[in-house]
Parts: structure tokens; C-alpha cells; sequence
């Protein structure tokens, strides 16, 4: 489900986050995004394959393993593999339809 929600992602660079089972796009327009769209929806696929929980544990250690090596939050954010694999697969929109069980493992560096 798709829920503009511009008053939570305001003040950040953010214009669209999955939060399983949601798609929070900061600006209505977002909706015609396809490939914003197919970004958050790997990210809820890699939630649903790792129990959710699993995901966001996995997402902040990754998240904070790169910070600490690159004391960068933004490279840290982009070096995650779950982002590697959803930037790496967002103008694909068949992505879903092929993308293999735990793929966002290929994208461990």
C-alpha cells in the first residue's frame, strides 16, 4: 500500500521509504515514480525474505559497519547491499518477477 506522508519525510532527502507492509512517498507525485516504486518494492521483497526483523537488524549493522569504515552517512547508506541491489535493479520493473531468493547477497562487499 502507497501512503503519501509528506509531514514524516519533510525535512530529510527522503522521498520514499518501505516500511513493510507500506510505500511512504513524501510528495504525492511520487505515485507515478515507477521507478521509485520498484526500489521500495525490492525493499519490501528483502524484508518479506528476511522475517522483516531480520531485514531492519541486518540494514543498521550494514549501515553502521560502512559509516564507521567511511565515517560518510551518505556512502555508508549507498554501500548497503539491500540499496545496491534496489538501485542496481529499480529501472527493471520485471525485476521482481525473476529476482532470486536472497540476491541482495551478490551485493556483499
Amino acid at each position: 500500500m502507497i501512503i503519501v506522508c509528506h509531514f514524516l519525510l519533510k525535512n530529510t532527502k527522503i522521498n520514499g521509504i518501505a516500511l513493510f507492509p507500506f510505500i511512504l512517498l513524501k510528495n504525492a507525485a511520487d505515485k507515478n515514480n515507477k521507478f521509485l516504486i520498484n526500489h521500495e518494492k525490492i525493499h519490501l521483497r528483502q524484508q518479506i525474505e528476511l522475517l522483516i526483523i531480520f531485514f531492519y537488524a541486518w540494514y543498521l549493522l550494514e549501515y553502521y559497519f560502512w559509516l564507521i569504515k567511511f565515517r560518510d552517512p551518505f556512502l555508508a547508506y549507498r554501500r548497503i547491499s539491500f540499496e545496491r541491489e534496489a538501485y542496481a535493479n529499480e529501472q527493471d520493473i520485471n525485476y521482481l518477477k525473476s529476482k532470486k531468493l536472497w540476491s541482495f547477497f551478490k551485493y556483499l562487499k
